[in-house]
């Protein structure tokens, strides 16, 4: 299958500004569902130079600094992925991981030895909050797994899916509370969740093709459980599914602010303004 991408992002300043280094988390991270057939990358003002490097989580992304001043900044991608099937539950748990946490009214995981290199995705919020909601799936569940589908098929369920423009993520107990949120918010929420049982998990930013998302056509959010003897495993609450080949990921990382398509800063008076338009195309079946 082939699809097209084409993601535009326009920043317009209410006075002229310098424009300082950018970081532009717009670079698919590699997965071996998906090729690049095609790429594409235009910035406006063009930059006086630029680089690709890499964060502590891994994220390729491109560093471009400017000269001069400007009244607007102008990204635009175009990208043709081939997507090949992925299967999202071809994988085997390790029992031992399972068994440590699974045998509680609420369960509660131990990572033993690679426990220290999932600090950052840990961080273990008071789990009384979430026993009520958390509790009854459990009971019902065969399995961690089958709680974690299970978990993710009753938050799109119980909780209303919007799309917000804002570019602030609301905080895990608002989503709670409110019974709705949009993709960032649930997807944060979840991942509380789950930290809440002890399980690591991080926020991912992309792109997900899919004609049932009421965000199709904007950048799209989910996130990722680390699994021993699975690795990184994706849902996605907005859609109650463990993510597929249809999901590109742009950024992965434990802090969602993190994951910003564009990050940078600029000099002068004024306010700014954003525009984004994203746009999911099927080439060929």
């Amino acid at each position: 299958m082939l699809i097209q991408v084409r993601h535009l992002s326009e920043y317009s300043y209410a006075n002229p500004v310098g424009l300082g280094v950018h970081k532009l988390f717009l670079i698919p991270q590699h997965r071996p569902y998906f090729r690049i057939e095609h790429q594409k990358i235009k910035i406006d003002p063009k930059p006086v130079d630029h680089n690709y490097r890499q964060d502590l989580a891994g994220n390729w992304y491109q560093q471009a600094w400017f000269v001069g001043e400007t009244e607007s900044l102008k990204i635009e991608t175009d990208w043709i992925f081939r997507l090949d099937s992925f299967n999202p539950f071809g994988f085997i748990l390790d029992k031992g991981f399972e068994d440590s946490g699974w045998n509680h009214e609420y369960p509660h995981f131990n990572y033993q030895d690679v426990e220290k290199f999932l600090i950052p995705f840990l961080d273990r919020p008071e789990p009384v909050k979430y026993r009520e909601f958390i509790i009854p799936i459990k009971s019902k569940s065969s399995g961690l797994v089958d709680f974690l589908v299970r978990l993710t098929e009753k938050v799109h369920q119980n909780w209303g899916h919007i799309i917000r423009h804002e570019q602030n993520i609301w905080d895990a107990s608002l989503t709670y509370s409110s019974k709705k949120g949009s993709c960032r918010d649930l997807s944060l929420m979840q991942m509380d969740m789950l930290k809440s049982l002890g399980l690591a998990t991080r926020f991912v930013s992309g792109y997900a093709f899919n004609p049932e998302l009421d965000e199709g056509h904007e950048l799209h959010a989910w996130l990722e459980v680390y699994l021993p003897g699975s690795g990184w495993v994706g849902m996605d609450p907005s859609l109650g599914l463990f993510t597929d080949h249809n999901y590109i990921p742009l950024a992965v990382h434990a802090d969602p602010d993190a994951t910003m398509p564009i990050q940078g800063a600029f000099l002068g008076s004024g306010k700014s303004e954003l525009h984004t338009h994203v746009e999911l195309k099927l080439i060929r079946a």
